[in-house]
Formats: C-alpha cells, sequence, structure tokens
C-alpha cells in the first residue's frame, strides 16, 4: 500500500525538490550580479526531472543540454547539486568586461518562472492529497 503512495506522488514530489534547488540556483545567480568572473548556473530541468523520475523519483541521473542556446555544457568542474542533477554554465549572449555571465532579465525572468511553477506544483500536490484523503474517507 505504502509503494502504491510513493508511486501516486513521486511526480510531484521530485518536480518539487528539483524547483526548490533550481530557485537556489538562480538566487544565487542573482546576488553574484555584480561578482568578477561570476558564471550563471542553471540546470535542464525537463531532463533532470526525467531522471528523477527513470531513477525511481531522486532527482538526478543522466543529463544533457536540450538545446545549444540554453546552456554551454556541464560545468568544468563537475558540480552538482545535492541529488546529483548536474549544473549547467547559461551561453554567454552578452559579455561583460569583467567576466560576470550573470544578465539580470534572465535571471529575474527565470526566478519568477520557476516559482509560479513550484507554487503549480503545490496546488497540485495537494489535490493529490484532498483526493487520497476524500478516496479513504469514502471507502469507510
Amino acid at each position: 500500500m505504502i509503494g502504491k503512495l510513493d508511486d501516486y506522488l513521486r511526480f510531484n514530489e521530485a518536480a518539487l525538490s528539483l524547483r526548490s534547488q533550481r530557485q537556489e540556483l538562480l538566487a544565487s545567480n542573482i546576488a553574484n550580479a555584480d561578482t568578477p568572473n561570476y558564471k550563471a548556473r542553471d540546470i535542464d530541468f525537463s531532463s533532470a526531472l526525467q531522471g528523477a523520475l527513470a531513477s525511481g523519483g531522486q532527482a538526478g541521473g543522466a543529463m544533457s543540454a536540450t538545446s545549444d542556446k540554453h546552456f554551454a555544457g556541464a560545468a568544468a568542474d563537475g558540480k552538482t547539486l545535492a541529488d546529483g542533477t548536474p549544473v549547467l554554465y547559461r551561453t554567454i549572449t552578452q559579455g561583460a568586461v569583467d567576466g560576470n555571465t550573470v544578465e539580470m532579465d534572465t535571471e529575474r525572468t527565470q526566478f519568477a518562472d520557476n516559482g509560479l511553477r513550484y507554487e503549480a506544483g503545490i496546488t497540485m500536490l495537494n489535490h493529490q492529497i484532498r483526493d487520497l484523503i476524500t478516496a479513504i474517507q469514502s471507502g469507510s
């Protein structure tokens, strides 16, 4: 029974975990906007989620960039998030003299988008739990 509940909630659990970690990366990018030689970082969310679901719900797994425009490639130092998801560098669209690759408009947009998607995930999880409670109460 517990295994079935885990399977039922696995997608939203993995998605919310990745969204939370991505939000931390984006906040770090914004905080380091004026740091010389700081390289903006992000994850490829859809690939990370596919890897998390393939590995049984734990975020991480194999990952590749989905577009040359999104990421330059895996981090050269092999950094990963706590769950094993590779952290990638953003492709530079407008270089800075100090070597910083953070573009505030991009970061703010990504931060807001990710936050909204996180809230939507919470709403979906609440609906799933409410449906489970309804099913349990109607069965007794």
